[in-house]
């Protein structure tokens, strides 16, 4: 049975979840925020060149994936509006929480593309360098209309995140056809190994695991969005198009990843409710656990 293999490898994953939910005492709250700015500067942004440049790239498939991966975004956005009649009052703190209708776990999209047949990380490096900047200008545009931040700055914080930048370089390199020389990947190699894990631990120990508990109209919305809506959007729209079958198993992983852990970061960060937004990543990850595993096996069996 195909579920079997894909639980097996995703099983690792949600158990080191689990290892930061029980290690979360361990260290101090300021650590865990130390490791989630070194893996956001310096770990991740290594994963994301490495997997995108350490082989040739076919430039025909990246025309294909960005409107895709952009289509999946603003549907997202779109439909995670209808949540709005049942959230906060205050405009900043509904867009705090809305961001959670199109935003990724990156971490667990590198994960999950390794069960997957028909893909490989060079692919889903392409689709994160597609998304991370449009993610991004959605989110803060949104939690701009309600706090104060400038159009200087917004754009200055869309062009410097360090995602975007490692990606577009990747992407870059990986079009080029050009090999970077051994001296300069193999460190970045070794960066990149590390960033997985480092945060699948750091989601464990910051999430809230009684969160469940609070799933309701405007937090069911959003996470019915990004975990249903979405991939069966995705799915059919490939299938009925007739999409090579390595660009539908793609995106529609991608379409199925749970939530950005740190969007609660980027909330707080405009002054929007952080403990809303944390809940429902919260939620979103961990009804990823049931809703991801199914939709690969779907992936695998239709695409």
């Amino acid at each position: 049975m195909i579920l079997w293999p894909i639980l097996g490898g995703l099983l690792p994953s949600f158990l080191l979840v689990g290892l930061g939910g029980l290690v979360r005492r361990r260290l101090s709250e300021n650590a865990w925020t130390g490791l989630d700015r070194l893996n956001f500067e310096i770990l991740f942004p290594a994963l994301l060149f490495t997997a995108a440049a350490s082989r040739p790239m076919d430039l025909s498939r990246v025309v294909v994936i960005a409107p895709a991966v952009w289509a999946i975004l603003t549907l997202g956005l779109v439909a995670g509006y209808a949540a709005r009649r049942f959230g906060p009052e205050r405009f900043l703190d509904f867009a705090g929480a809305w961001q959670t209708a199109w935003r990724f776990n990156t971490a667990m999209g590198f994960v999950a593309v390794a069960t997957l047949s028909r893909a490989d990380a060079a692919l889903m490096a392409v689709v994160a360098g597609m998304a991370v900047p449009v993610a991004n200008i959605f989110a803060v545009s949104a939690l701009s209309r309600g706090g104060a931040l400038g159009l200087r700055a917004t754009v200055q914080r869309i062009a410097l995140n360090p995602f975007l930048l490692a990606s577009v370089a990747g992407v870059a390199v990986g079009l080029s056809g050009w090999t970077p020389p051994v001296l300069v990947m193999a460190p970045l190699v070794l960066l990149a190994q590390a960033a997985i894990p480092i945060a699948l631990l750091s989601i464990g120990a910051t999430m809230d695991w009684r969160a469940l508990a609070r799933l309701d109209a405007f937090s069911g919305i959003l996470v019915g969005v990004k975990l249903l809506i979405l991939p069966a959007a995705t799915l059919g729209s490939c299938l009925a198009l007739g999409a090579d079958p390595s660009i539908t198993a793609i995106l529609t992983m991608f379409a199925a990843l749970p939530t950005a852990s740190a969007a609660h970061v980027l909330a707080a960060g405009f002054g929007a409710d952080r403990k809303l937004t944390a809940t429902v990543v919260a939620q979103s990850t961990l009804l990823s656990a049931a809703t991801l595993p199914l939709w690969i096996v779907m992936i695998e069996a239709l695409s």
